[in-house]
């Protein structure tokens, strides 16, 4: 690892709260022999989505085990995306309220969406104390939401920046694990970057050819997840300042980079090759890196053996092997995140009283209401009697007509089968609409049923993407919510790739 990034993780650690723990990572780290196991997510607001901590939770898990078995010290890491401008992804935080309601929390967009600079520039405004009120106020009072309050009021306050709030916090939860927290957007990182930024600019032409012929190698069994943007470079550009709004740069069409100014996409305004390297040279900070080119940065600066990866992360992670052979970056392993769904007492009382499992919450309405036990109107056979019924009589019936019709000969084949299947979608398809409408009668079911989804799948979104990390938090404790998922790791394996349940 160079020294000026030894020395800027330093200078970060002790911004944040005291760690016996982190300091011994970062000791490790300065003494060699110390691999790397990295995350990373946007800085979103009291810690963004569920699956953020679970990233963290789950590099953690990772460095673990590898330590274990490889014999060699192993530090977490998570590295904040603080270079991304889209504030709108970040700015809210939603959790359930006392009547398990939804209630987003948002902060105010001064820029109204036109906002281009790093969300590293963004500071909380005073409305975050009103947002923590009302985060109180739908969390209720117990020992699990003053907990997690308390520890949200100390780091989210009016004039600090986002991603200063957003990495104490994570730093404060992760404590006596080692958690290291990094931010990219340092003058320093920016210079040991430098190099890698000059080559997307001066070898632009080349990098779109062997993405694009990855791109046509994935393309018959793999979706695009990040467009190779044409005559691009895979770097942004800050006009005006680091602080100042970042634009894509694009060569003119029909020439090379070197022959024409590069075009800002998005802004009415270009610059010159020579002065883009030179205002490279003199304030790289004033450049920062694209989706596909981040984890070449990282991986070029840390000593990574793992980068623990979402789902969408893994997908566009298949298009970047030409790029770590471009600019002689070995690739670390790739680790899916651990998924968990939190399944409280009264949801899996819920369940028990409708007969589903968690599991079952992601399907499909009409897949999901048949499955369901509810209460009936007297004399209402259960949908299953009727299945059985259709199996036991009236199917067999159905094969005695149609091969009684095949004594007319093979020309009547045809006919009978597709009305023995006609036949028999028609009464699933009625049983399956009897079902529901019994569901929907019987009030208790729907509301049952109701307060399930909003729980575990609200509107049709797996519950660690649609909940902000409060959601939990404060219904278990940070403390409590940590030792959860952190057992629950450690009994199935930081490697596993099922959803996991957690049952508080």
């Amino acid at each position: 690892m160079p020294p000026a990034l030894l020395h800027t993780l330093r200078d970060q650690q002790a911004l944040l709260p005291a760690s016996a723990a982190r300091q011994t990572n970062l000791e490790a780290l300065a003494a060699g022999r110390t691999a790397v196991v990295a995350t990373g997510q946007q800085v979103g607001l009291f810690l963004g989505p569920l699956y953020a901590f679970y990233k963290a939770a789950s590099a953690i898990a990772v460095a673990r085990a590898l330590e274990a078995e490889a014999g060699i010290r192993c530090v977490p890491l998570f590295w904040l995306q603080t270079e991304d401008h889209d504030f709108e992804e970040i700015r809210s935080c939603t959790v359930a309220d006392g009547d398990g309601q939804p209630a987003r929390l948002a902060l105010p967009d001064e820029h109204q969406g036109t906002g281009r600079c790093s969300v590293a520039y963004r500071v909380l405004p005073g409305e975050v104390t009103t947002l923590l009120d009302r985060l109180a106020e739908a969390l209720g009072a117990t020992p699990a939401s003053e907990e997690t309050l308390a520890l949200l009021r100390a780091h989210y306050r009016p004039g600090r920046s986002l991603p200063a709030a957003f990495a104490s916090t994570l730093a404060a939860l992760f404590a006596d694990e080692g958690l290291l927290v990094f931010d990219p957007r340092d003058t320093r990182v920016a210079a040991l970057a430098a190099p890698l930024y000059r080559t997307c600019i001066e070898e632009a032409e080349a990098i779109e050819r062997t993405l694009r012929t990855r791109q046509a190698a994935l393309a018959a069994s793999f979706a695009e997840q990040v467009p190779i943007r044409e005559r691009g470079a895979l770097v942004f550009f800050h006009r005006d300042s680091a602080s100042g709004p970042r634009f894509r740069l694009e060569r003119q069409p029909g020439a090379s980079a070197r022959e024409t100014p590069w075009r800002l996409a998005g802004a009415s305004a270009s610059v010159g090759h020579a002065e883009l390297l030179e205002i490279l040279a003199r304030d790289p900070l004033r450049f920062s890196t694209s989706a596909l080119l981040r984890p070449i940065v990282q991986d070029a600066l840390l000593p990574t053996v793992a980068y623990v990866a979402g789902p969408g992360e893994i997908n566009y992670f298949a298009q970047l092997p030409p790029l770590y052979q471009h600019f002689a970056v070995t690739p670390p392993l790739l680790v899916p995140r651990a998924r968990f769904l939190c399944v409280d007492a009264r949801a899996r009382r819920r369940l028990g009283a409708l007969g589903l499992k968690a599991a079952d919450l992601s399907m499909p309405a009409a897949e999901l209401v048949p499955r369901i036990a509810s209460a009936r109107p007297a004399g209402a056979p259960a949908p299953a009697a009727l299945r059985t019924l259709v199996g036991s009589r009236i199917g067999p019936a159905l094969e005695e007509i149609a091969s009684g019709v095949l004594a007319a000969g093979q020309r009547m084949r045809r006919p009978a089968e597709r009305t023995r299947a006609s036949v028999a979608r028609g009464l699933e398809r009625l049983i399956a609409h009897y079902a529901r409408v019994l569901v929907e009668q019987d009030e208790v079911t729907a509301g049952r049923l109701r307060g399930l989804e909003l729980a575990l799948f609200p509107r049709r979104t797996p519950q660690e993407r649609f909940y902000g990390w409060p959601h939990l938090a404060g219904r278990h404790g940070a403390a409590g919510l940590k030792r959860l998922v952190l057992d629950r790791l450690q009994g199935a394996g930081p490697f596993v790739t099922e959803v996991q349940e957690l049952e508080p």
